[in-house]
């Protein structure tokens, strides 16, 4: 990854000459800007897409604007940048990682591919390219269950780095994984006992769970016990929480995942009522971008994100894989 060093401007601006100025310089380089579903509001009603982050990083690629200034964390820029290695690729903030993806590095991934030689490697997208370089095959959250049943049935998988999502995957697969103990700091923090409590305060409601949630293998215990209505609990991806939203006929929804989220759904469906499962769901991380670095990577083009090629191609092969898998299953 190379960077320029100049720093964020300390001169002060209203937000309205701020966003002007953006929206000038994205016209003055032909720039695309997209955004995380977690980013604050300011950056998200300036993006040309909202989403998540391979949804994001295709959108790139299919762009045919040259500049991407990718608003999210580190690891979503890298993938951008797999996917558009003709492109320059920005991110507003350096600092702006990712606590799951942090959880492994291609060092430590090494010593258990050493341990488990025979493992099928299966890696959430949420890592860095060196170890998606190292993966036979990654996965979403919304596709990981569909990943691991095209594997080989007598293959051991060894998935990472998602604890929560790998036990997700492993409950419902009934396959012989080992799940490395990764996990994101903000979904980890969630209990069975935030869903019992905002199930008494908001019984009508559906509630739309992130997999990543540490949750979430007791709502699927008490979904197969019917403790919990299967009628009312989703778990799903971002995407799948707003294309949910879209179609039900609730007016009430809980939502357990990064409060950033409800911006979106809320902008998408404002006769509806998002709830956070949790207020303290905040990412430190994703709330690093504001309006003065976005700003400052536009007019500085500042700073870039690049991928060395031979790591890249190395990284792309276990993408194409879900993506052929996915074509199948459609």
């Amino acid at each position: 990854m190379t960077s320029q060093t100049h720093g964020i401007s300390k001169t002060k601006y209203d937000k309205a000459s701020l966003i002007s100025e953006i929206k000038r310089l994205k016209r003055q380089h032909d720039a695309l800007i997209v955004a995380h579903n977690y980013q604050i509001p300011e950056i998200q009603d300036l993006a040309d897409y909202v989403g998540d982050s391979l949804g994001l990083s295709r959108q790139s690629a299919l762009s045919d604007k040259k500049i991407i200034v990718f608003c999210g964390v580190h690891f979503m820029a890298e993938t951008a940048a797999i996917f558009s290695p003709e492109k320059m690729i920005l991110i507003p903030d350096l600092q702006a990682g990712c606590s799951l993806a942090a959880s492994i590095d291609v060092s430590e991934l090494k010593k258990w591919k050493k341990k488990y030689p025979d493992a099928v490697v299966v890696s959430y997208v949420n890592t860095s390219v060196e170890v998606k370089a190292e993966s036979d095959y990654c996965c979403t959250s919304t596709n990981a269950v569909d990943i691991v049943n095209a594997i080989p049935k007598e293959k051991r998988i060894l998935f990472i780095p998602d604890m929560f999502l790998g036990q997700y995957v492993a409950k419902i697969t009934g396959r012989d994984i080992i799940i490395y103990p990764g996990e994101c700091h903000v979904h980890a923090r969630v209990r069975f006992s935030d869903m019992q409590k905002k199930i008494q305060h908001y019984p009508n409601s559906d509630f739309l769970i992130h997999p990543e949630c540490g949750c979430v293998t007791n709502c699927m215990h008490h979904l197969a016990s019917g403790d919990l209505d299967a009628n009312s609990t989703y778990i799903l991806s971002t995407g799948g929480m707003v294309k949910h939203a879209k179609k039900s006929n609730k007016k009430q929804f809980v939502v357990a995942t990064e409060v950033g989220m409800l911006y979106p759904l809320r902008k998408e469906n404002p006769e509806k009522e998002f709830i956070p499962l949790r207020s303290d769901m905040i990412c430190e991380y994703m709330k690093m971008i504001n309006l003065p670095k976005l700003r400052d990577s536009l007019k500085y083009l500042q700073y870039q994100v690049k991928v060395e090629k031979k790591v890249a191609t190395k990284a792309y092969v276990p993408i194409r894989r879900m993506y052929e898998i996915s074509k199948i299953k459609k």
